[in-house]
């Protein structure tokens, strides 16, 4: 294919045979005249080099014995080290990108080069001619010299010229970070004009720093003293490099720098530099930068041998954190991936963004309902499942408090059906994705979760299967959270609703609950309950003036917030053990056991039987049966509306 077709897709032409030996014939005569450019260039350097050694050697103009040493041995010495030279390839290192390396490929060729001479002169020739002070002068003055002209290279390509000659304006910034991500933006500042930028300080955590320099910068204080170094050196923009702050360092920096005009923007992490998800450029704060905490580690290896070559089925497969769990388990190497959902459109869009991610796994998905027992065994009997993880359920909680019935059929049935059918076939581990709802809970939602842990707690004492529950709290930015909810608010131009400026709330990233989910199915024990850090609950009103602040409007004058009272079955902060729990270390960081005496085997299932024969009555019997299963739970509000009995 002939270059224009590569460059335009759109375009086809005939291009004959000998076009790509042609192309070839073309590289190979560029290449030739690099060679003989360099050559033209470095044979009367290295000769003023060779001269400036014996000049240096003898203080002064060469005697007639200095200079017919000189000019016996000029010829053969300086071909030598070109030579040399070339073979290194040091011809190559010139303009911006000169690096260390290109340093070190330069010491290289002028010490092999000086090894050669000192080899020729003393061991090839009947009478050394060079003083061995020469050698050392010669190879001292190559490294200088020539590192000097690429050195000067670079600084001159860095130089934004057209900027200094237009009197363009740049805008004073400061970078926080002394790290590789903050070097990484400084240099990508200097070499690319069209940012705008004029780097006047780094910003660090450590104070030990201050007074040091990067790339010619120096470090001017620390994070605590941003806003005063920033009013000190005129600085309007603050470039954050990487992973620097944490979340509350970020939503303090936040409410700082707003008071003082001054405009904060994200540099990427290396991670994603280095995968080439996105280029590096500054960015905007993102409501992600504000729960920011320490990446999640894994044991790869401890995952890898309880995934790999096995078939894993997902349930919820469309949901967030269905969706999320499928995209992470695809970065190990199961056999096959089983995606249900009866969400079509959800499961289409998921399918196309899976499907060739990974050509080696077999991408199996389903259409179903978990509470269609007969579809899901007609899925287990083909799939043959070694896995499965439980994460369909319903999740808003003011819903399932007017529909109370809907909510056990939903969450206890689909759960005891999909383990009972799990035991049947004889699948490996079964993994209940749990929420914080179910602790000490005070909503039908929470209590149904918890009778769903309970369940698969009981199945554990004489089970082949591995039944283990996750809990975790809220995941931000996920399908119908507050921030979606907040957000069209905003962009509605308010009021921003909040039920009370006290609510405090755990929040996690999707992706992060995803690989903590995976890691905790890794290492917990059967009938375990192990419950993912959350880090420092958020209050729900500092996250709301956050995202407005983040639209560029301010609270009050431009959006409103509006407090609306507690809705039906929410409590004013979220707890993530039960009352008689403790919590118990695992060898993951991040994950705990809940530790607590199982459930009675026997009285559970049938407790659970008796709350599914109600879930077609009035609302009040099954709540009434949900408060004799969890004796912790205390509705905080009465059911707005009946439910229709259920059908037969």
């Amino acid at each position: 294919m002939s270059r224009a077709s590569h460059d335009n897709p759109s375009r086809f032409s005939v291009v004959p045979s000998g076009a790509e030996s042609g192309a070839g014939a073309t590289g190979i005569m560029r290449q030739w005249r690099r060679l003989a450019w360099c050559t033209a260039m470095l044979l009367p350097v290295f000769a003023a080099i060779y001269y400036l050694s014996f000049w240096l050697r003898f203080e002064g103009p060469l005697g007639p014995v200095e200079a017919r040493w000189f000019s016996t041995t000029i010829g053969w010495v300086v071909l030598l080290k070109l030579a040399v030279f070339l073979a290194f390839r040091v011809y190559r290192s010139w303009g911006r990108f000169v690096t260390f390396y290109d340093l070190v490929a330069l010491v290289q060729a002028a010490t092999v080069s000086m090894l050669l001479t000192v080899l020729v002169d003393r061991f090839f020739l009947s009478t050394p001619s060079i003083p061995r002070s020469v050698y050392l002068l010669d190879w001292g003055t190559t490294i200088v010299m020539i590192g000097g002209v690429q050195a000067a290279s670079r600084i001159v390509r860095e130089r934004n010229w057209t900027s200094l000659l237009s009197g363009t304006t740049k805008v004073p910034a400061l970078i926080v970070g002394v790290n590789d991500a903050g070097e990484s933006l400084l240099r990508s500042i200097q070499r690319n004009g069209r940012l705008r930028y004029d780097v006047v300080g780094f910003i660090d955590r450590d104070a030990r720093r201050i007074g040091t320099c990067i790339g010619g910068v120096p470090v001017v204080g620390a994070i605590d003293r941003i806003c005063q170094l920033a009013e000190r050196y005129g600085v309007r923009e603050l470039l954050i490099a990487g992973d620097e702050l944490t979340g509350r360092q970020m939503r303090t920096l936040l409410e700082q720098t707003r008071q003082h005009a001054v405009h904060v923007k994200i540099l990427p992490s290396l991670e994603q530099l280095i995968s080439g998800r996105i280029a590096v450029r500054p960015r905007d704060v993102s409501i992600n930068d504000l729960l920011r905490r320490e990446p999640v580690r894994l044991d790869l290896e401890n995952i890898r041998q309880w995934i790999d070559n096995r078939t894993l089925l997902v349930t919820g497969s469309a949901g967030s954190i269905g969706a999320e769990i499928c995209r992470q388990l695809l970065h190990f190497s199961p056999k096959r991936l089983v995606l249900v959902d009866r969400w079509e459109t959800g499961q289409f869009f998921l399918q196309r963004e899976l499907t060739g991610q990974t050509p080696d796994v077999e991408l199996d998905v389903q259409i179903a309902d978990v509470l269609d027992k007969k579809r899901m065994r007609q899925i287990l009997n083909v799939s043959r499942a070694d896995i499965i993880f439980h994460a369909a359920a319903y999740k808003h909680v003011p819903l399932m408090e007017d529909h109370p019935g809907e909510a056990v059929k939903n969450i206890v049935l689909a759960t005891r059906q999909l383990a009972d059918l799990a035991l049947e076939h004889g699948v490996e581990s079964f993994v209940l994705i749990s929420t914080d709802k179910a602790v000490n809970p005070t909503s039908v939602m929470g209590t149904c979760k918890r009778v769903a842990e309970l369940y698969v707690q009981s199945l554990s004492e004489s089970s082949s299967c591995r039944f283990v529950t996750v809990r975790f709290g809220n995941v931000l930015d996920s399908a119908g959270s507050v921030v979606q909810v907040f957000r069209r608010q905003i962009s509605r131009g308010g009021p921003v609703t909040v039920t009370d400026p006290r609510i405090e709330r755990y929040f996690m990233t999707i992706p992060e609950a995803a690989r903590l989910v995976i890691q905790a199915g890794a290492i917990a024990a059967a009938g375990e309950i192990l419950v993912l850090d959350m880090g420092e609950p958020v209050r729900i009103v500092d996250l709301a003036a956050d995202m407005i602040r983040l639209s560029g409007l301010e609270v009050g004058r431009d959006v409103e917030i509006e407090f609306t009272g507690l809705r039906p079955g929410e409590k004013l902060t979220e707890e993530l053990y039960v009352r008689g729990e403790t919590h118990l270390p695992t060898r993951h960081p991040k994950i705990t056991v809940a530790d607590r005496t199982h459930p009675d085997p026997a009285a559970i299932p049938l407790a659970i039987e008796q709350l599914l024969r109600l879930a077609g009555d009035r609302p009040e019997l099954v709540v009434e049966q949900l408060q004799r299963i969890v004796p912790e739970y205390v509705r905080s509000h009465p059911p707005r509306q009946s439910e229709p009995p259920m059908a037969a």
